[in-house]
């Protein structure tokens, strides 16, 4: 099982090498509302991510209409409203889809939506969208997952409420079909408890799979997501809303347009802070360098001929010049091959 370890998407590489892919996850939190939706592009866009990501459905598709919502739906919108009467009120219909789309290009945001189910995912093929987004709802959904691999497109994989061995026979099943994959480590609540947030899980998957690893943040405010990229997340997909006191099903677990700037703000002081994984002095460190660390100077006046001792040769900050006190055991036992006065500078 192989998976590509560079990925384009839309004009962005993802791969270790480049910065963080950052998702911002409008969701359905446009409750229906085109205008709305638009607002949000406007936000994503001023905040500085990289897409902007909704979701794509029909809820007679996707949905036995007598199912109850979710736990965290009935908290937040009427419970007594069946889950297929509020996803009907919050679908996206093909040609809106695609005026987003054209939105999005106007403000140089890339698009991205989660198909649900298949229908929906051939309106989305049909539209050319960079990448399919699939949902932690199908990871164990294998005859969707074969479906979008098919389609060629980049997937980015969110294993939310799944078990690794679940995350394994999904990723089986797609390698065959498709390589340009990245798994996002999820837990699939809105919103979680920090200690729910499992960020060591993303080192799990690197070390099971050779695949590309992100986050998907359902963590409150800024949360989680600076510190999965210090971990090692690759993208980072977080959901937003214009008003946390709006109804319906994801506003309370969202960021603010504030927070999702400064949720950017973040990671990328974290990308600043992580820097070079090579160890090497940087720029700065040069000149403190040859200012504080120490090279051998004689200790006492030494004779031309004699050994350079333990009892002779010291080490003190020279300004740079001089042998590294680091190489002290390969000058002692020498012979000094000129006189040194005491605190001159050894040469060989």
């Amino acid at each position: 099982m192989q998976f590509h370890q560079e990925i384009k998407i839309g004009d962005r590489m993802i791969s270790e090498k480049e910065r963080t892919f950052i998702i911002a996850e409008a969701g359905v939190n446009h409750n229906g509302d085109m205008g709305l939706a638009r607002e949000m592009i406007d936000v994503a866009a001023e905040a500085g991510v990289d897409a902007v990501k909704f979701q794509t459905f029909k809820a007679e598709h996707l949905i036995l209409k007598d199912l109850e919502k979710a736990p965290y739906q009935k908290v937040t919108t009427d419970r007594g409203e069946s889950q297929y009467d509020m996803l009907r009120r919050l679908e996206v219909g093909k040609k809106e889809t695609e005026e987003l789309m054209d939105y999005c290009k106007k403000k140089q945001i890339l698009f991205l939506s989660t198909p649900f189910e298949r229908v929906s995912l051939e309106e989305l093929e049909e539209l050319e969208v960079a990448a399919f987004k699939v949902a932690a709802t199908d990871v164990t959904n294998i005859q969707f997952l074969r479906q979008v691999a098919a389609k060629g497109r980049p997937m980015i994989l969110s294993a939310g409420m799944c078990y690794l061995e679940e995350v394994r026979l999904a990723l089986e099943a797609i390698a065959p079909v498709n390589q340009d994959v990245i798994l996002l480590q999820c837990t699939a609540n809105y919103p979680i408890r920090d200690e729910e947030a499992n960020l060591r899980v993303i080192r799990t998957f690197q070390e099971e799979f050779p695949i590309l690893v992100g986050y998907s943040d359902h963590s409150q405010g800024v949360g989680a997501a600076p510190y999965a990229v210090a971990a090692g997340a690759k993208v980072i997909e977080k959901h937003f809303t214009l008003d946390k006191g709006m109804e319906g099903p994801d506003h309370r677990a969202s960021v603010t347009p504030e927070e999702l700037k400064r949720l950017v703000m973040e990671i990328r002081k974290v990308e600043a802070y992580l820097g070079s994984n090579v160890k090497t002095p940087t720029c700065s460190e040069q000149g403190t360098r040859r200012s504080l660390q120490k090279c051998l100077v004689a200790g006492t006046e030494i004779r031309a001929g004699e050994f350079f001792t333990e009892e002779n040769i010291t080490a003190k900050r020279t300004g740079g010049a001089g042998i590294s006190a680091l190489y002290y055991d390969s000058i002692v036992g020498k012979r000094a091959g000129k006189s040194y006065d005491r605190n001159q500078i050894i040469e060989l």
